[in-house]
């Protein structure tokens, strides 16, 4: 296995972000597959025209978790695409964009993510991904993702049944042809990660206020978001009075995995301006370069 480069070193176990002293490859494929992106589970494609809208309940535990569906003439913030450095102990690890617009009686997010400079030597990452939402309630329809992260390459498409209550995993490994086929029990309406920043996006984002709602990537989770402080906060694209909400999981294969930090804008945008990914022993800083039209 090859050394890290000076600088690339993880941090010690004394630091905030927790660390081995030499981390495998695998650790830095979970870093940059899941944060460069915010995880990397984002859904796309479509359901029948037919079907009507699931619901937007899913059961789990003893409780309901509701995603609430957009307000009457919520602007969504169509052919916005929002463009992120990820910067990595002080290093810029690579760039994300992510892009929301129209696409028939349904919304589409596209998004990618490119490795950079050292950390594209030792690991490059170039991601792919569409999604496909209901606009009427925020649920997520399906996904297809491409997928080059260090020597693993492949595609991977779910989709979710919501009239069946299941969700189908189909992936293909581009290297070697394997494919595989999983379906998981799907309780309800569900979001996705990248959708799930545009849902909190919509929602008052009251000081105080936890919003709990379920994302999926073919097995639900439940996140639990809080919005903690207002804090000013500068970054490329500027200066911005923001509220910082704090989203973690709460159950689910994501429990106790990671904590992700963004800073949503104070004005009625709500626009994420910066995010942060705690992943185990690493932290992904994503910050806000420009808004391209």
């Amino acid at each position: 296995m090859r050394r890290l480069p000076q600088g690339l070193r993880p941090v010690s176990s004394g630091s905030s972000c927790g660390a081995t002293e030499a981390a495998p490859l695998q650790s830095i494929r979970s870093l940059l597959a899941l944060g460069v992106l915010l995880c990397c589970l984002i859904l796309a494609a479509m359901l029948s025209a037919q079907q009507a809208p699931p619901t937007a309940i899913t059961t789990i535990g003893p409780a309901p978790v509701q995603i609430a569906p957009p307000r009457p003439n919520y602007p969504f913030p169509d052919g916005r695409g929002y463009v992120y450095s990820a910067e990595w102990h002080l290093i810029t690890a690579g760039t994300a964009v992510v892009k929301m617009e129209a696409a028939g009686n349904e919304r589409k997010v596209t998004a990618s993510a490119e490795s950079s400079g050292a950390v594209n030597v030792i690991f490059p990452v170039h991601d792919r991904f569409e999604s496909h939402f209901d606009p009427r309630t925020f649920c997520s329809l399906s996904i297809f993702k491409h997928s080059e992260e260090g020597s693993h390459k492949r595609e991977t498409s779910i989709h979710f049944d919501y009239a069946r209550k299941k969700s189908a995993l189909d992936e293909k490994n581009l290297k070697t042809g394997e494919t595989k086929h999983v379906e998981n029990d799907l309780a309800g309406c569900a979001t996705d990660v990248i959708t799930g920043f545009y849902y909190l996006q919509s929602l008052p984002l009251q000081l105080g206020e936890k919003y709990e709602f379920p994302i999926s990537d073919g097995k639900t989770t439940i996140i639990r978001a809080t919005v903690e402080k207002r804090e000013q906060i500068k970054v490329p694209a500027g200066t911005f009075p923001t509220l910082l909400v704090t989203a973690e999981a709460t159950s689910g294969p994501l429990q106790s995995k990671g904590r992700v930090w963004v800073w949503y804008s104070e004005d009625a945008s709500h626009t994420p301006v910066q995010m942060r990914v705690k992943l185990g022993w690493g932290t992904l800083l994503f910050r806000l370069q420009r808004i391209e039209k």
